[in-house]
């Protein structure tokens, strides 16, 4: 089955009730559980993006406690699921100062992390994509805003 683009689904569901809107909702929360976290956040989360962006502060924490760290290759593979796990999110909200915020805080914490990161390429590069990304990101907010991100952004470097 081939799936049919967005303009075709807008159209039609126009053209549905309000229940059967809700019951398509519905059934399409039970197929994956990213659709059920979408919904959760545009229901729930959206309207406080501040909670939200707590929210998943304490659950990268969460994530970072429980990371092995007998060999740099489990550390590797978690972090790896961390970011993976954090951009999703990101993707969630669409916004530029929840992505900027989310991923500087994931930064703070890789760059704190014991065993120290400085002894693995592949940690260094992911710490170094990341706050390259993170410096992209900030061209597009608010001048206010950029100059606060970018405090941040440079006591992370140093």
């Amino acid at each position: 089955m081939k799936a049919v683009t967005v303009k075709e689904l807008k159209i039609e569901l126009k053209n549905r009730s309000h229940n059967e809107i809700i019951a398509l909702c519905l059934r399409l929360s039970k197929f994956k559980k990213e659709n059920k976290e979408l919904l959760t956040y545009l229901l729930f989360e959206s309207s406080n993006e501040n909670g939200y962006i707590t929210n998943v502060k304490a659950e990268i924490d969460v994530q970072f406690e429980q990371i092995n760290t007998k060999t740099y290759y489990y550390i590797k593979k978690s972090i790896r699921k961390i970011l993976r796990v954090v951009k999703k999110y990101i993707r969630y909200s669409k916004k530029k100062e929840t992505e900027v915020e989310l991923l500087l805080y994931f930064c703070k914490k890789l760059a704190n992390f014991k065993p120290s990161i400085q002894h693995n390429t592949v940690l260094k590069n992911i710490f170094i994509r990341e706050v390259n990304s993170i410096e992209k990101k900030l061209l597009f907010l608010h001048e206010d805003l950029q100059y606060d991100y970018s405090i941040e952004l440079q006591k992370l470097i140093i």
